[in-house]
């Protein structure tokens, strides 16, 4: 009985192996949660879905996108977990870049990180709420629509009750050539 404690600690750590313990944020491989906390910068734990209500109080949210912010997929039907990315670039009013983990296959499997990425409003009230995701399989935008909570920035909430570090994106959240093109022919 007296083993369990340092087992749980072992298994706790292993089970915990963040992104930015890789040689590059790239080089990551596995769910889009611990990937954008590290890419962010921002600290709210649990499935991906729960980020919006988590940030209540904590960051500041709201509905138009910013370099460095995290923008929360709602839970759906394509999305059991939602899923949350990172803005890397504002291509135009309704069409972003982003970099996350766990969207597209890559080398037969999922889980990878991805730079630069397209993803286009589609709400009709141009308010952020419905998106398209550039999707590597496809090789362009995937067909699905996925409904989006909105955006969580680095700064801390003024109201916040405890005080928290303004987030720092990482440096590798967008490339040095981003195909600004490629991404409008991808929107449009």
């Amino acid at each position: 009985m007296r083993m369990i404690g340092p087992v749980l600690v072992a298994l706790a750590t292993l089970c915990s192996t963040a992104p930015a313990q890789s040689a590059s944020l790239l080089d990551y491989v596995g769910e889009c949660v611990p990937f954008a906390r590290a890419a962010s910068g921002i600290q709210i734990y649990g499935n991906a879905w729960t980020w919006w209500d988590q940030a209540d109080g904590r960051y500041r949210r709201g509905e138009t996108p910013r370099v460095g912010a995290v923008i929360v997929f709602e839970k759906s039907a394509q999305l059991r977990l939602g899923h949350v990315a990172v803005v890397s670039r504002v291509v135009t009013r309704r069409v972003l870049m982003i970099t996350h983990a766990n969207w597209s296959r890559q080398n037969g499997e999922r889980g990878h990180a991805e730079q630069d990425v397209t993803l286009t409003d589609v709400s009709p009230n141009n308010d952020w709420t419905s998106v398209k995701v550039w999707y590597r399989d496809r090789d362009g935008l995937g067909g699905s629509i996925y409904p989006v909570y909105g955006f969580i920035y680095g700064n801390p909430d003024a109201a916040a009750p405890r005080a928290l570090a303004r987030a720092v994106p990482a440096p590798e959240l967008t490339g040095r050539n981003p195909d600004y093109v490629g991404a409008l022919i991808d929107a449009y």
